[in-house]
């Protein structure tokens, strides 16, 4: 098995392992396609403070591409003596310092929107030479911002959305949410350069403002994401909308077993693979190995993210643990 279709100890099935080849080459073609557009818009940005706001998001949003990527070279690792859970929480890891990034730049630049409105700051927008013509530079800036918001909500955006519930990837899904909402950023600047085009000053501090509301708020929603699955809050599912199917499968399927009266189980979130604590109390007081054995290899066959299974037999089940009731 080649290291592209691992992880930690767990082999990745066939559709796992196309979703995970195709989430690495569009992770790429973000990069590349997000180095271009800000290269473009350093060309045009101008005066426009929405603009230069626009501009510092399309850097920002090169970050969980990047975490993905190097995330994706620790968490192949097989799990060792000094990490036994493998190296699967470098994916959480990834997504806090996404999340911190966003918050704090965010902060920052909604800071300078209120401040440049409170001062009542006029931006001004020239006009440049293009091919002989006397052009106005904000009929060149909305050219811009409509063009390069084909990526992240046509192609990209929609792409990795896909490939994110297979992987049960949150750090790509966030990636993808945050590209699909990418034209709210774009329509705002345009409306803030075309305000100031009409002499509505406050348009592009406005629109700077609503842009930076919108960097704020997918860091304070990543960084509180990422930070409740390092804390190991009940297992949840790739968008946290709602507690994982897979504990009451196993709940179920435990229980269906003859020498099993009851089980709950607790599940750690370790970024894309579960670890598995199943409770069962026993009909009888004595349980042979083959069967608790048996029990495990049941879970593990279960679903592709069951990395590893501890079933505990217990004359009684923890009250925090989930019946799936």
């Amino acid at each position: 098995m080649s290291g592209e279709s691992t992880f930690g100890r767990s082999d990745l099935p066939p559709e796992q392992q196309t979703a995970l080849k195709k989430a690495i080459r569009w992770e790429f073609f973000t990069i590349c396609y997000t180095s271009i557009t800000i290269t473009v818009v350093a060309f045009v940005v101008g005066n426009s403070q929405a603009m230069r706001t626009a501009w510092v998001e399309d850097m920002l949003s090169l970050i969980p591409q990047v975490a993905f990527l190097t995330a994706l070279l620790f968490v192949r690792r097989k799990p060792t003596v000094d990490y036994p859970y493998g190296l699967h929480r470098a994916m959480g890891v990834g997504h806090v310092v996404a999340g911190v990034a966003l918050l704090a730049v965010g902060v920052n630049l909604a800071i300078e929107a209120i401040t440049g409105l409170i001062s009542a700051e006029h931006p001004t927008i020239g006009t440049v030479d293009l091919f002989g013509t006397t052009v106005w530079l904000g009929w060149l800036m909305v050219a811009v911002m409509v063009v390069v918001v084909v990526g992240p909500v046509f192609l990209y955006g929609p792409a990795k959305a896909k490939l994110a519930p297979v992987l049960h990837n949150k750090l790509l899904y966030a990636d993808a949410d945050m590209a699909k909402a990418d034209w709210q950023t774009n329509a705002a600047s345009i409306i803030g350069v075309l305000g100031v085009g009409v002499g509505l000053w406050w348009l592009d501090g406005a629109a700077a403002l609503f842009i930076s509301l919108g960097i704020i708020w997918d860091g304070v929603r990543n960084t509180k994401g990422a930070i409740v699955d390092l804390m190991d809050q009940r297992a949840r599912t790739y968008d946290d909308k709602r507690p994982h199917p897979l504990a009451g499968e196993i709940v179920r399927h435990l229980r269906a077993q003859p020498w099993v009266a009851d089980a709950a189980v607790r599940i750690r979130d370790q970024g894309q693979v579960f670890h598995v604590e199943a409770f069962v109390v026993p009909t009888k007081k004595k349980v042979s190995v083959d069967r608790v054995n048996a029990a495990a290899r049941g879970i593990s066959r279960l679903d592709w993210k069951v990395q590893d299974v501890v079933v505990i037999p217990s004359d009684r089940l923890p009250a925090e643990a989930d019946t799936a009731s």
